[in-house]
């Protein structure tokens, strides 16, 4: 085999191995991109079922129950305009009240229930994703609330 043959194809190998590290690290990416949404964008149908994605909001007050002895939790997430009922299996973060700030992950029904395998409360009261607080903004201006 001649010299110039053999580095082309070390480089072909090479550009080959390349693509195909290249396509496995965006596809691994791709899986784990999860948009977040506010109960206004999700009442809007802007999420088709099946979806991953971040559900944001304030926990609306008196709507959290959880059933004697069980780890099912029932809450309401409100942005001021809408609200979204989420159901989530397991222990809640010290920091979560109703009235607070909440991020939950996970899957919305045909039914229109979210059910979060990931529920993360505001760790202070002065911090709020910009996310959160712009979709908070954008239901607080569509509802007709204060300038």
């Amino acid at each position: 085999m001649r010299a110039r043959t053999k580095r082309s194809l070390i480089l072909l190998g090479g550009l080959a191995a390349l693509g195909l590290a290249s396509v496995l690290v965006l596809n691994a990416f791709q899986s784990n991109l999860v948009f977040y949404f506010s109960p206004s964008q999700v009442a809007a149908n802007t999420v088709p079922p099946g979806q991953r994605f971040r559900l944001g909001g304030i926990v609306e007050e008196g709507s959290v129950q959880r059933p004697a002895q069980s780890l099912l939790i029932h809450f309401a997430v409100t942005d001021g305009a809408r609200t979204v009922k989420v159901q989530y299996q397991g222990l809640l973060p010290d920091m979560f009240r109703e009235g607070k700030g909440v991020v939950a992950q996970g899957v919305i029904n045909a039914q229109g229930v979210f059910h979060a395998d990931q529920v993360l409360a505001k760790h202070d009261e002065n911090y709020m994703p910009p996310e959160a607080a712009q979709a908070l903004e954008d239901a607080r201006l569509a509802k007709g609330g204060p300038q």
